[in-house]
């Protein structure tokens, strides 16, 4: 999908929160043929962007309030730094449509469900309030419907019985560490 030769992909990780699909991303963009060239968040005390700064990656904090004006800045930056895919990666704000048309293609996220299941938020508490036997998680790409667009990757994990909300997410978050590097091979490959 997106190979320039000789080159690594620039990509530009979106956050909001502990940044641990961040750092692995970064760990593994050392020896892959990406590098993580700027770190996006919607919040100023997000702990992701600690990572972003031991590993002296430039970061930037857009609130996105005023959602248009915010989305124009980010655009302009991301053009100017020359990024070639995002990586969603725990960014708790939809992106605008027009802003997915311009970046169309080149957005992924990663989601703690198996989608088309569970889209939005409080996945594993819906998981386990529905008794599922199974959950996981899901690198797609981003269209403007919430969850929607077409999977790369999945992995399937075993609800265990004594599972909680806790538990279930904090197995599958090392699920996600493994499957959105190789994603992110895949599509760039």
């Amino acid at each position: 999908m997106i190979k320039l030769p000789g080159k690594k992909i620039k990509i530009a990780v979106f956050i909001s929160g502990t940044g641990s699909n961040l750092k692995n991303l970064i760990i593994f963009s050392k020896r892959k043929n990406y590098e993580v060239k700027l770190v996006i968040s919607n919040k100023r005390n997000a702990k992701g962007l600690i990572f972003a700064k031991k590993y002296k990656i430039p970061t930037k904090v857009y609130y996105l309030k005023k959602s248009s004006k915010d989305e124009k800045k980010i655009l302009d930056i991301l053009l100017k730094k020359k990024i070639k895919l995002i990586c969603l990666a725990g960014f708790m704000k939809i992106l605008s449509s027009s802003f997915i048309k311009k970046f169309k293609g080149k957005i992924v996220n990663i989601h703690p469900s198996l989608l088309p299941k569970y889209k939005g938020l409080n996945t594993h508490a819906r998981v386990l309030n529905n008794k599922e036997k199974y959950s996981g998680c899901t690198v797609h790409f981003v269209n403007s419907k919430l969850d929607s667009g077409k999977i790369i990757l999945q992995k399937k994990i075993k609800v265990l019985k004594n599972d909680t909300a806790k538990t279930l997410q904090k197995r599958i978050l090392k699920e996600e560490h493994k499957i959105y590097p190789k994603a992110l091979q895949m599509i760039i490959n």
